[in-house]
């Protein structure tokens, strides 16, 4: 018998010299080949888990101890704490069982403290208290969320380096004070491209020491907004920072094309300056993808670069959409409710989210089983997976639920693997693409899951259709998916999200589905998904 570091070494030189094209009729070596390297170790680990025997573990209760109960409730708080944020603690029954300490161990990962699985003084009380600051909501939980690539986990994050409630402090976009970072979202309030469209125009911001303290002084120019909020007929506002002992100072000044030059400042009091420099002509734009912004030769030494993409028709990440959804969310004060919905395809949105949420989570739990291998390892071989089921995803956009099956059935067919490995490599897989942002490796696992019989996952591809993440928008042919999420949920179904988590969820979503679709969905509804235990 090949050793698995062996099988592991010859899977990897074979994902390295097989051609791109060649990958989807080779899918039988390719899918074999993830079971037998990292993805298949924790196939065998997670089946020999289930088939170890159950033990019986009674602990004895003192119920008149008060100091007892006090414990209990705020190990309840913490599995709260570790569940909201993404770490699936399980049931919040104030017993630190093996799912809970997992749990602990994934939050001291994210965290950077090490991986004990037992929660310390410290530890605790940065998930408390982030958790009770992002319950609470307010001004600056909202930005932190937005802002942070992880979404609400920012605020761990943020908590522990001391940002929460600091009004006036911490960072936003691009390591940017956080008046500034204001200043950018305020102009894309009023203007239709998005803040961060708005960072990646090459000009938009501009760095230089202004008043010769030492320190980074920013130009706004929203002329890049092209709102007519900001500009008449000949000049536009520029909004110019300047630092002072207490913090930066805005400055609103008319100018066109804007350069340091143009302004004359004092402290934190700036003007045009008397003899400004000539307006220059635009900039063309650069034949790269992408360009960075930087100081002039002058100010290199004293202005640190702030990166700006020029990638503006780029479509956000999924990780991006959610981030601004969590925020909607938390100003809403909780998930949208069948009583007052408004937009269908914004409460399918919110769905997705708490399904990615889902989705990542229980993928994790497979992945940290997986011994002797990175998350970018897997993640490599799961990519692998994706493009040996091109077809069959290509084909949601562009053919019939029960087509799209037909295909993913004959992939399982010729695999020569059992349901049981090939479900455990669809749940790793949905969570490393969605960590990834390869939506093409998640809706792979996802159909998978679904010709498997977990048949409420067929949500997830309707989620995607709505969306239009991984594959083209179709929201009409994501009722079929819905549809047939919603039918095995009414036989009884195990769902993806914990009921407890949303009570009304299928009625919501089959109120949202029947709304996107004017009405002709008769019965149609989003799967409720269950992570299991």
């Amino acid at each position: 018998m090949f050793s698995k570091s062996f099988i592991m070494a010859a899977f990897g030189a074979a994902l390295a010299i097989t051609p791109a094209t060649r990958v989807a009729a080779d899918a039988d070596g390719l899918v074999g080949g993830i079971v037998g390297g990292i993805v298949g170790g924790a196939i065998v680990n997670h089946a020999n888990k289930n088939r170890q025997p159950k033990r019986t573990v009674v602990v004895r209760q003192k119920s008149s101890s008060a100091a007892y109960s006090a414990a209990r409730a705020e190990r309840r708080q913490i599995q709260a704490s570790l569940n909201y944020f993404g770490f699936n603690a399980g049931v919040e029954d104030g017993i630190m069982g093996g799912q809970s300490r997992a749990a602990v161990s994934r939050y001291q990962g994210y965290l950077g403290t090490p991986t004990t699985g037992q929660i310390t003084e410290y530890e605790k009380n940065i998930l408390l208290g982030s958790y009770h600051r992002s319950v609470a909501g307010g001004p600056d939980v909202a930005r932190i969320i937005s802002k942070h690539r992880d979404g609400v986990k920012g605020v761990l994050i943020a908590q522990r380096d001391g940002e929460v409630g600091r009004m006036s402090g911490g960072t936003g976009y691009a390591g940017m004070p956080m008046v500034v970072s204001d200043a950018v979202d305020e102009i894309a309030e009023s203007s239709d491209p998005s803040a961060e469209q708005l960072l990646q125009r090459s000009g938009f911001v501009q760095l230089a020491d202004l008043n010769g303290d030492g320190n980074t002084d920013y130009i706004l120019d929203t002329a890049y907004s092209g709102s007519s909020f900001w500009c008449n007929a000949n000049q536009c506002k520029t909004l110019v920072f300047a630092s002072t002992a207490d913090g930066y100072r805005r400055n609103d000044l008319l100018l066109q094309n804007p350069q340091p030059a143009s302004f004359e400042c004092s402290g934190g009091i700036c003007r045009v300056a008397s003899q400004a420099p000539a307006p220059q002509p635009a900039a063309e734009a650069p034949e790269s993808d992408t360009q960075m912004v930087s100081a002039s030769a002058g100010e290199a030494a004293s202005a640190p670069a702030v990166p700006v993409f020029n990638t503006v028709t780029r479509r956000s990440s999924l990780g991006t959409f959610c981030s601004k959804m969590n925020v909607v969310i938390n100003a809403n004060g909780g998930y949208t409710t069948v009583s007052d919905m408004q937009d269908p395809e914004a409460t399918l949105g919110e769905q997705l989210c708490l399904v990615r949420t889902y989705a990542i989570a229980g993928g994790e739990e497979l992945i940290a089983s997986v011994s002797g291998a990175t998350p970018e390892q897997i993640a490599q071989q799961c990519d692998g997976l994706g493009e040996a089921m091109k077809a069959e995803v290509d084909a949601v956009a562009l053919s019939s639920a029960p087509e799209v099956l037909a295909k993913v059935n004959g992939f399982i067919s010729g695999s020569g693997m059992s349901p049981d490995q090939l479900e455990t490599t669809a749940r790793i897989c949905m969570s490393s693409g969605y960590q990834t942002e390869n939506m093409r490796t998640t809706l792979s696992g996802a159909l998978l899951m679904v010709a498997l019989g977990q048949v409420p996952y067929a949500e997830l591809v309707g989620h995607h259709l709505v969306t239009g993440y991984g594959t083209v928008k179709r929201p009409k042919r994501a009722g079929e998916w819905y549809d047939m999420a919603v039918s095995a949920l009414e036989q009884g179904a195990t769902p993806v999200v914990a009921a407890a988590d949303q009570p009304d969820r299928p009625a919501l979503l089959r109120a949202a589905v029947n709304r996107m679709n004017g009405g002709a969905q008769q019965g149609g509804a989003v799967p409720v998904f269950t992570v299991a235990e």
